[in-house]
């Protein structure tokens, strides 16, 4: 059985989709919500409820488990989040029981950059959760991942819904030469099955990303090039780009560039580019061949599906 945290999430719901494709029994571990769960369709779980600070729920939904993915982040929720509660004190107490209930592995998805010391809050918080982690006792693994894109991402989609709806300009940070190596979701999602499959990963530290890196301003030209949403990007300074996103995010309903964004490009995301190759002898998806997703169909594109779906439903 492998219990997985975060598996609402964009990189959670590729994963569960995989273990159960590969025959796994899962449970995914979610909070308590009035809202139902974004999990993947058609695909069977076990559910347990419980939140990541309650340790006697924790260890409830441990029973049965041998090997954990951990990849519940507040980074995500933007000002709704708490890194302190769900990233640093909730992984510290998943660690603990799992060291208890003697797991065979914990996964932890973290950043690359990821430090405890750390001036920026998304890179100090998984800096202290693998901390807690390598204290627990529990054998584990820790993934350290670059930006990562995909059909259901927060990353590409919501620029490109951005540059859409830009008047004519797009502010980004300082001068937007920050490096990035984005990573094909499918390609993460693959490095972690391996992990779990390769004892000799215990107790490491690994750091994948994308087969290129890209400048900030690099990645909207890409993007603009797809949605043929051409903008002026104008460079903002981080503190006034930083004010931006909170305004937004406070008056726009459903805004869901979080607030955390700029953390993530503050500073270069990048590691060798034969990491993963070389680690896991996987060579990773290219950026500008797997954003299909973004680019805009004409409306009679999915027309006979439609037609087929109500001739079903009509029978």
């Amino acid at each position: 059985m492998i219990l997985v945290t975060g598996a609402t999430g964009f990189i959670g719901r590729a994963l569960v989709r995989h273990l159960s494709e590969a025959g796994q029994p899962v449970r995914v571990l979610l909070r308590s919500s009035p809202n139902s769960p974004r999990l993947p369709r058609g695909v069977p779980v076990e559910v347990a409820v419980a939140s990541l600070n309650d340790e006697r729920a924790i260890r409830a939904a441990l029973r049965g488990v041998d090997q954990i993915y951990h990849l519940t982040s507040a980074g995500s929720e933007g000002r709704r989040g708490n890194l302190l509660k769900t990233d640093i004190e909730g992984t510290r107490i998943l660690a603990q029981a799992a060291a208890s209930a003697a797991i065979e592995r914990l996964i932890f998805l973290s950043h690359i950059g990821a430090d405890r010391a750390s001036a920026f809050p998304i890179q100090k918080s998984k800096g202290i959760a693998e901390e807690h982690i390598r204290k627990s006792g529990a054998p584990y693994t820790i993934i350290r991942s670059s930006v990562v894109f995909g059909a259901e991402d927060h990353f590409t989609n919501n620029l490109a819904r951005l540059l859409r709806t830009a008047p004519g300009f797009f502010p980004i940070p300082s001068n937007g030469r920050t490096l990035i190596q984005p990573l094909w979701v499918e390609d993460l999602v693959t490095c972690l099955l391996w992990a779990l499959q390769n004892p000799d990963m215990a107790n490491q530290t690994y750091e994948i990303g994308g087969a290129e890196s890209f400048t900030l301003r690099q990645v909207l030209e890409v993007l603009m090039n797809i949605t043929h949403a051409r903008r002026w990007l104008v460079p903002l300074p981080n503190p006034w780009m930083r004010a931006l996103l909170v305004m937004l995010d406070a008056s726009i309903p459903n805004f869901n560039i979080s607030t955390y964004w700029l953390d993530y490009v503050a500073f270069n995301r990048t590691c060798p580019v034969d990491n993963m190759p070389r680690i896991f002898g996987l060579m990773p998806a290219r950026f500008g061949y797997r954003l299909d997703y973004l680019a805009r169909k004409p409306w009679y594109s999915d027309l006979p599906e439609k037609i087929q779906k109500t001739l079903k439903l009509s029978r």
